[in-house]
């Protein structure tokens, strides 16, 4: 029988929402998903004009998302939603993806997973006990050199890890004014972002992104987060140097008011024979350097490659491959994850999930609490 497309809800993502753009671009890359459905804001009326503007069916333009889930639950199997994409701001993660697991349906969120670490131990239960997938979309893991990185680390080609250097630096919330626009707005409010502004947004990506790399886990924190711009009440700029599980130090530097920084996420690991350094802002490129001889510049699909680097190039060298192919691997991941269902995956790497999710919510906190505590050193504690 011939494979059909899997069918995608989304929540949030409506008018004026940036995220929303970049999950359905991904999700329809490869051909293999299709949007059909959507409760695309907390307003009726916006929720219905923003999926009519995605020429869906008017019946499936939701005006909630417990009205998606129970609308499409009653539909037959072969016309309801295999899947639904979580794309609010983050205090609403955790109960649409509850919402999304009582009723039957997959799930894949942005990042973080929730409001709070309390909330993603929650949801390790509910996806437990419902016995449905749950994916994180962190994106950078789904870089090709990223992948590669990971291998030649795994291999021991660079010898043992003993620090890790990464920072993520934006420059876009340097001004009182840059908070007026929608993206801002709930990112620096409490009430939706939780208890972080720039950890929570980029800095879990970092944090994420020096664990699976390097293969090492943050066991140990120093934090020191800051508010730049005067009445801000979340942190728009922090530093947090770590312990990791092999006893290496890393530093994760991590901004959103470095004027002139674009999406500045970048990564070096220092082993005892060699170092690898990767930057998103120019992502065909893996620098493995030595102490004794000449640096070897890896480019993507030149030279041979690991399974899993191989399967997230998508165009011949030379071609850029950047954040959309990246987030689109992650999608056609998912896919093939919903597809093997409910059977594992063989031989492949599933997209980061629920431990994932615990890690991120872990470090937001522990580096919050860290920053206001006169103790210098903490435990990674979840």
């Amino acid at each position: 029988m011939a494979q059909k497309k899997l069918k995608m809800g989304m929540v949030g993502g409506g008018e004026g929402a940036f995220i929303g753009n970049v999950h359905r671009m991904a999700a329809n890359l490869d051909g293999q998903i299709e949007l059909v459905c959507g409760a695309f804001s907390s307003d009726p009326v916006k929720s219905k004009r923003s999926g009519e503007a995605l020429f869906l069916e008017p019946s499936r333009c939701y005006g909630s998302f417990l009205e998606m889930f129970e609308k499409e639950q009653a539909l037959p199997a072969s016309d309801r939603m295999d899947f639904v994409s979580i794309v609010t701001p983050n205090h609403l993660h955790f109960a649409v993806a509850k919402a999304a697991f009582e009723h039957g349906f997959h799930v894949i969120c942005d990042k973080p997973a929730t409001f709070s670490l309390q909330e993603a131990k929650q949801l390790k239960d509910l996806i437990e006990k419902s016995q449905k997938l749950y994916g994180l979309t962190h994106t950078y893991t789904g870089y090709p050199l990223v992948k590669q990185a990971k291998h030649i680390i795994t291999t021991g080609q660079i010898g043992d890890v003993v620090k890790v250097v990464v920072q993520y630096s934006q420059g876009w919330l340097a001004a009182r004014e840059d908070t007026s626009g929608k993206q801002a707005a709930w990112r620096l409010d409490p009430a939706q972002a939780g208890i972080s502004c720039c950890m929570g947004d980029i800095g879990v990506h970092a944090a994420n992104l020096m664990e699976y790399i390097s293969g090492q886990r943050i066991i140990e924190l120093c934090a020191d987060l800051n508010s730049t711009v005067m009445g801000r009440q979340l942190d728009d700029d922090g530093t947090v140097l770590v312990r990791l599980s092999n006893g290496a130090n890393g530093v994760l530097t991590s901004s959103q008011i470095s004027i002139g920084d674009e999406n500045g996420l970048a990564i070096s690991i220092y082993g005892s024979e060699a170092s690898l350094s990767w930057r998103q802002e120019e992502p065909n490129t893996l620098w493995m350097k030595f102490n004794h001889q000449g640096a070897k510049m890896i480019r993507t699909g030149v030279g041979e490659f690991c399974d899993e680097a191989l399967a997230a190039i998508r165009t011949p060298a030379g071609h850029p491959e950047g954040y959309l192919e990246a987030f689109a691997n992650l999608y056609t991941r998912f896919a093939m994850q919903i597809r093997a269902y409910p059977s594992q995956l063989q031989d492949r790497e599933t997209i980061p999930g629920i431990e994932d999710a615990i890690r991120g919510m872990a470090f937001i906190e522990n580096a919050v609490s860290a920053s206001i505590s006169d103790i210098k050193w903490h435990k990674f504690i979840i």
